[in-house]
């Protein structure tokens, strides 16, 4: 039986329609799921008992469930969520001035085997559905209201464990289903893909015309470097990879962000910096810069912070826009690239 929570409005329409049902039973059940956050079929008081007893022999009620909560210092909360099948992943609330942020993970496991990212450690398994990735957004959701009932979950990025571009079409339909105003109605441009930079992918979601934001995992201003850092670059080289963000921003109106990742002594002097500058001019977009979170099986170490002060200013003075990342939860290992599934 397929999760209630699986279906777009979209896919729910068809299939209310193929029960016999009118178009806007869809959003009466939609507004049902994610306005009054009901769990069951017999709390629709306003469809009839008789359809109530169809739609529960078509449809479960399941999402993914806490089963290990840790709380940082500053605020950060990392949760360990069981899926449908037993496997884990882990994702991550984060408290940001604008609002509520919750890290979303696509994938149990990941293929792409970046050197300093501790979710690449165990390899995929498999990709989540879009119910598993929702359950997430709504487990944080229900964690704030019991705090108080006016708190929501207002922003997302799917930056947890797996490479979303790789899951690609479980990852558009839960996004459309977020952003719908029928569903969780987070709007657009507070939605974040993070890519690795699958080429083929960027091109096919510079079609999509969707106004969420997209960012690329780059790490490194040169090919040799990238190859090192991250084996996707052997796949698709920056040679592949910048035209396609150009492509990207040309059709879709959107500039992306480049994630660059600072480890000491390895890619954050101002010659790095230069080289960077060079790359990605053509392509109008930002950098945000993160300081390196430390993963004990890696080895890589932070940048000192004169280093990443060095770094950033450089790249304004060239006028590239660009910020540091600010850090959370690092106490609790739910820092970028410290993600993976484990209760410790």
């Amino acid at each position: 039986m397929r999760s209630i929570y699986s279906y777009s409005l979209d896919e729910l329409t068809s299939k209310m329609l193929s029960l016999g049902q009118s178009t806007y039973r869809s959003k009466q059940i939609f507004s049902w799921l994610y306005k009054k956050r009901v769990t069951s079929f017999d709390e629709m008081s306003d469809i009839s008992k008789s359809f109530r007893e169809v739609l529960k022999q078509e449809f479960d009620f399941f999402l993914p469930s806490m089963e290990h909560i840790r709380y940082s210092k500053d605020g950060t909360i990392k949760c360990l969520i069981k899926l449908r099948d037993g496997e884990m992943v882990e994702s991550v609330l984060m408290h940001y001035i604008y609002g509520y942020a919750v890290c979303v993970s696509s994938e149990v496991g990941c293929n792409m085997s970046c050197q300093f990212c501790a979710s690449g450690i165990l390899k995929k398994k498999r990709a989540l559905t879009s119910e598993e990735m929702l359950g997430q957004v709504l487990a944080y959701d229900h964690l704030l209201k019991e705090q108080d009932p006016n708190l929501r979950v207002s922003h997302v990025v799917i930056m947890g464990t797996g490479e979303p571009f790789d899951n690609y079409d479980s990852v558009l339909s839960f996004v459309r289903n977020i952003n719908s105003p029928f569903g969780l109605d987070i709007g657009a441009r507070h939605i974040t893909i993070s890519t690795c930079g699958i080429v083929p992918k960027i091109k096919k979601f510079a079609d999509e015309h969707l106004q969420v934001n997209l960012a690329i995992s780059l790490h490194a201003p040169n090919n040799e470097l990238r190859n090192i850092l991250m084996p996707i670059n052997k796949a698709y080289p920056l040679e592949d990879l910048i035209p396609a963000v150009k492509e990207y921003t040309e059709k879709s109106g959107r500039r992306v962000t480049f994630e660059y990742i600072m480890i000491k002594g390895l890619n954050d002097t101002i010659q790095h910096a230069k080289e960077l500058v060079e790359l990605i001019r053509p392509t109008g977009g930002f950098v945000n810069l993160i300081p390196c979170n430390p993963v004990v099986e890696k080895g890589f170490l932070r940048s000192d912070n004169k280093d990443i002060d060095s770094f950033h200013r450089f790249l304004l003075s060239r006028g590239i826009k660009s910020t540091i990342r600010k850090e959370f939860g690092s106490d609790i290992e739910a820092a970028c690239g410290q993600l993976r599934a484990k209760y410790e």
